[in-house]
């Protein structure tokens, strides 16, 4: 096998960009508001500072230093710790498949509406308009039914958007990029936060997220949904930082930047539920009802309530443009991260050079995303396929990857030193109790109680046939692919990559 070299990013910049990129996505803006409120609003904002620092920080720092010490995606990288880790490894990238195929949807959705916006298309009941009109969705789910040709075709624009930046490479491609999109999203979102704040009933929304209900920090659900938010806001756990930071010049300052990516995503998020909320106040003081009956999460905030409030609202249009043009940028920066992944790790397998795997491994993704969601029933199986991959996925898969590296491996303490070599603030035993004992805690009651609450009733009310095959088939499907590719045989030499051989930017930094 002819390894290629490995790719660089040109700044550190650059690199923390692209990794707030990957961090800053659609669930900052439409989820962690709704998550604020249900749990003690502006009280939840301590266990929430807490989860980020015993939780997300110190995770965020251990997949940079695996990231930047093995300079391999996560299947390579647990080889190099373990060879029966590399599973691990393969099942991450198997979780960013599933996650790109239906990610890219909700984008193709948000720039529709970004036209919609024009005019308020959706009408006097955008509920009727998204289910109906727009997504023409059955009153049951199916599979591969009638074509739906107004998803299709801007799905077909996000996807070569996507591999093209990803054609372009680390430096020219996925750096270019977010120097652009980040930038461009704050800027956006800044605007939408001040015009937002200027509507009647601004301080009612405020008010309804920010007052704080302190009995609430005494429930143990609001803890665990504060660790719950920051680890999937920061895109741990299924290979995209391990990836990024496979990127990094061996003298990267690594706890800097994951404390500059961490706090920069959290602040987007508390930006953006003040955002959220202002516009809710402005929606229930505009209907004459409370903000509770307007406040909502995940498709229908975005694609219902924001459009109400649109049509509501003075020079509506503007407003919906951009918000709906936020969405479409923090899905780009998040998708091009997460379909990296997979790309990286078959180049690592296969010496494949870039553009051959991104028109084969990227144009497959993209293929199987463009036959399955845009249909009749895809916003059913979109919602079966996130349930699941992301509970008994994603967490289950950082779970598992954190035990055997932390409790099997006992690597903690060489990955620790391979950190404080070149960061400027050196990691303490706080590190180690975080990752050894706090954080597997929390993930391991986050999935007892979340398999408590699946086998209590059906998600969603789906039929349980359905969600043996649109939702546990995928996350099951999942770890099976990773456990499978894991004994296939690397390519003669693909095993012995000198890890030790320095690239001329590497000797140049040095």
């Amino acid at each position: 096998m002819t390894v290629q070299p490995r790719e660089q990013w040109a700044t550190r910049a650059g690199f923390l960009l692209a990794a707030i990129g990957s961090a800053v996505g659609l669930g900052n803006i439409w989820r962690f508001p709704a998550i604020a409120y249900d749990n003690g609003g502006g009280a939840f904002l301590l266990p929430y500072l807490i989860a980020l620092l015993t939780a997300g920080i110190p995770l965020l720092i251990m997949e940079y230093i695996i990231g930047r010490k093995y300079r391999l995606s996560p299947p390579a990288a647990l080889r190099r710790m373990a060879r029966p880790a590399e599973a691990i490894g393969w099942w991450q990238v198997a979780i960013s498949f599933v996650i790109a195929t239906y990610y890219a949807v909700i984008i193709a959705w948000a720039v529709r509406y970004v036209g919609f916006s024009v005019g308020q298309q959706w009408g006097d009941d955008p509920e009727a308009f998204l289910f109906g009109d727009f997504l023409r969705a059955p009153d049951t789910p199916g599979f591969l039914d009638g074509f739906v040709p107004g998803v299709f075709w801007p799905l077909v624009v996000v996807w070569v958007v996507v591999l093209g930046v990803l054609a372009f490479g680390i430096r020219r491609g996925i750096e270019r990029a977010n120097k652009v999109f980040i930038p461009l999203l704050f800027v956006l979102f800044a605007a939408l936060v001040i015009r937002a704040l200027t509507l009647d009933g601004a301080a009612t929304g405020l008010d309804a997220l920010f007052t704080p209900d302190w009995s609430e920090l005494g429930n143990g659900s609001v803890w665990v949904a504060a660790y719950g938010q920051i680890f999937f806001s920061l895109s741990i756990g299924f290979g995209i930082m391990v990836t990024y930071a496979s990127y990094l010049g061996r003298r990267a300052d690594l706890t800097g930047s994951a404390m500059v990516a961490g706090f920069a995503n959290s602040s987007f998020e508390i930006l953006a539920g003040i955002g959220v909320f202002a516009t809710l106040g402005y929606l229930a003081t505009a209907s004459g009802v409370g903000v509770d009956e307007v406040a909502g999460a995940g498709i229908g905030l975005a694609f219902v309530a924001f459009p109400a409030v649109i049509s509501e609202m003075p020079f509506g249009g503007f407003f919906g443009i951009l918000f709906f043009s936020s969405l479409v940028i923090a899905g780009l920066s998040s998708l091009i991260s997460i379909v990296q992944v997979v790309i990286s790790a078959v180049q690592d397998r296969t010496g494949m050079r870039r553009r051959t795997a991104v028109l084969g491994v990227g144009g497959l993704v993209a293929l199987v995303s463009l036959v399955l969601f845009p249909t009749e029933s895809g916003i059913y199986l979109l919602d079966a396929s996130d349930h699941f991959i992301n509970q008994y996925g994603i967490a289950l898969a950082a779970l598992v990857g954190l035990i055997v590296i932390v409790w099997v491996l006992r690597q903690l303490p060489s990955l620790q030193a391979n950190a404080d070599a070149t960061s400027a603030v050196r990691l303490g035993h706080w590190w180690r109790i975080c990752l050894g004992v706090i954080t597997p805690v929390v993930l391991g009651w986050m999935m007892v109680d979340s398999l408590r609450t699946e086998f209590q009733e059906n998600y969603e009310g789906y039929s349980t046939g359905f969600l043996l095959s649109a939702g546990w088939s995928v996350a099951i499907g999942a770890l099976l692919v990773g456990v499978i590719l894991s004994f296939m045989p690397w390519p003669a030499g693909g095993e012995d990559i000198d890890l030790d051989l320095e690239s001329p930017a590497d000797r140049k930094e040095r």
